[in-house]
């Protein structure tokens, strides 16, 4: 037996994980634990200026690497803050632990009126996948264990420990082995396979389909199985796609991709749908990023092979023909070695006809691009950067609409280097994803591309990357407002109101934070410009001067919006951008 507090105990059982690093910020019950972590050379920590921003850092690491990192709430507003960026790591499936304190059980669970009382298992339960009160510090093994295995089981996602303060403080008996359990003593490392028999029939299928297409979800990079999506891509000669959370899967300059990102990646994947005979959908659970105002693009005269480890997901948002409860890297596996050898149709006028409907989207793109006019389009912009930024370099695409123009004009040739937020769509996600980035990489170059309204949300974070010496790069499309709100409001009700953010010098902002800013106002300032960051050494922000322009996809991204109302009853909130935008 070994005797140790518990916020030691706490600190000693994310070892066996690998835990890399933990967010937050410092306060008083928190401090014992502050103090173990402190004293753990294999974790670092990394002290944030909101607690938002913590969840988002670890969400990023975990969409980058697939590893599990903390984040910590004080008690009251220091835990109920978590919320503002919980739900990026709840809604993109992406592990993650939160640790917070609490007043000590005399006056708390139930609450007994001290100051920042917060019922926090309470609050935080719905936007996790698993919570537990710590109400005996002897259970800590226990409860630690519980929460990692929730955390990276099946369909990944958040979990939460509360702590009273005097479990942090207090001496507890523990036996030395259970504090050094490996993850494999305590849960599942590998996902389900899929049986022999639902192998074989997906690859008849396959084998005998003339219209296939192949779809990446992020299902496929949690389960590191991108390489042999790539090859059976490769042994089809089948167009491809990845979703949003699959971005990079399949490369952008593959012969075989269509498209990325669902409805924002062009006219290609609607089609694709429509006309596909078979479709196999791997890691992908078919959110609204697939729908258009029917719902799932999945409900053509395809037949639909879903691969998904979340068994719940099968059949939830689009029927199958063949569902497969499996983790995706043995199911791409298994489906590989079935299909290698076995005669195929003629594929190639079906995937020249799809990579001819991208072309054309393509030259939307391309003559958007040429605009030359006084302040420049965000095409423009976008495709100067997809052209500068260097190949090994880490995206985050923040902001609503920027991020549309980021999706088609910046190349991703690998998976786990580009980053949408899909899932809650949070704006300001970027900065703590780039901070976070730039910690797992330190080598690589590290980008936020982002809107100005996104980069509002939390420009603090500027701060932390100076503290810490992480020379992030934010590119910003400035076009002084909310512009896709403000362009809804006037299609649909011709007026304007709460949507300009004019009068703002971010380069003067990022300077005020002891960081590198230059504001940009043509495409020929662009190159120097982030030649001038990079060289600073220091965190940046590029304050590019845009004016707002729809992108091409805005009206498949209405189409989807306008889900679930009935044709005649106005067509949904933005049916004046289904009609055209």
């Amino acid at each position: 037996m070994v005797q140790m507090t518990g916020a030691e105990a706490l600190t000693r059982l994310l070892v066996p994980e690998a835990v890399p690093f933990v967010f937050g910020i410092a306060g008083g019950k928190l401090n014992p634990l502050l103090h173990a972590i402190s004293r753990e050379p294999s974790i670092r920590y990394l002290g944030v200026r909101h607690e938002a921003c913590g969840p988002l850092m670890g969400a990023a690491v975990a969409a980058a690497s697939g590893r599990i990192c903390v984040a910590l709430g004080e008690m009251g507003p220091g835990s109920s803050n978590l919320v503002g960026g919980l739900g990026t790591a709840f809604n993109n499936n992406l592990p993650l632990l939160l640790v917070t304190s609490n007043n000590h059980q005399a006056a708390s669970y139930p609450n007994r009126g001290m100051f920042m009382d917060l019922d926090t298992h309470a609050l935080l339960k719905p936007l996790t996948k698993w919570s537990a009160v710590v109400h005996d510090g002897r259970r800590l093994p226990d409860l630690v264990r519980d929460a990692f295995r929730q955390a990276l089981t099946g369909r990944r996602g958040p979990v939460h420990l509360d702590v009273p303060q005097e479990i942090f403080t207090s001496r507890f008996d523990f036996d030395e082995e259970a504090l050094s359990v490996t993850p494999e003593g305590y849960r599942a490392v590998e996902g389900p396979r899929a049986s022999a028999a639902q192998i074989a029939r997906a690859a008849e299928m396959l084998a005998a389909a003339k219209r296939p297409v192949l779809v990446a979800g992020g299902g496929v990079v949690s389960a590191n199985g991108g390489v042999l999506f790539r090859e059976l891509v490769a042994e089809m000669k089948a167009p491809a796609f990845a979703t949003q959370m699959g971005i990079g899967t399949v490369p952008s300059d593959s012969p075989f991709f269509i498209g990325h990102g669902g409805i924002i990646g062009g006219d290609a994947i609607p089609a694709a749908f429509a006309e596909a005979d078979v479709v196999l959908a791997v890691g992908c659970r078919f959110s609204s990023w697939l729908w258009d105002e029917g719902g799932a693009l999945a409900k053509g005269d395809a037949r639909l092979i879903n691969i998904n480890i979340d068994a719940m997901s099968l059949g939830a948002n689009a029927a199958h023909a063949l569902g497969i409860w499996a983790d995706a890297k043995s199911a791409l596996a298994d489906l590989l070695a079935a299909l290698r050898g076995r005669a195929m149709p003629q594929r190639s006028e079906w995937l020249d006809r799809l990579r001819g409907i991208y072309a054309g989207y393509r030259g939307k793109l391309e003559r958007m691009a040429k605009d030359d006019g006084a302040i420049m389009h965000p095409a423009r912009l976008g495709t100067a950067l997809g052209k500068l930024l260097p190949a090994d370099a880490l995206i985050a695409y923040d902001g609503g609409h920027t991020s549309f123009w980021s999706n088609d004009l910046t190349p991703a040739t690998v998976e786990r280097t580009r980053f949408h937020e899909p899932g809650m769509c949070q704006l300001g996600f970027g900065t703590p994803y780039a901070v976070a980035l730039k910690l797992l990489h330190p080598d690589r170059p590290v980008f936020n591309i982002c809107g100005d309204g996104a980069f509002g949300f939390t420009l603090s974070e500027l701060d932390t990357a100076r503290r810490y010496g992480l020379p992030i790069i934010n590119i910003i499309h400035n076009n002084a407002s909310w512009g896709v709100i403000k362009m809804g409001q006037q299609k649909s009700y011709d007026f304007s109101f709460g949507a300009d953010l004019d009068g703002i010098d971010y380069a003067d902002v990022a300077r005020g934070f002891g960081c590198h800013g230059e504001r940009v106002a043509s495409v020929d300032e662009i190159g120097p410009a982030l030649e001038r960051a990079i060289a600073s050494g220091l965190p940046a922000v590029i304050d590019c001067h845009v004016r707002f322009e729809a992108h091409p996809s805005m009206p498949y991204f209405a189409k989807m919006n306008a889900y679930g109302f009935q044709k005649g009853a106005g067509g949904g909130p933005h049916a004046a951008l289904v009609k055209g935008a």
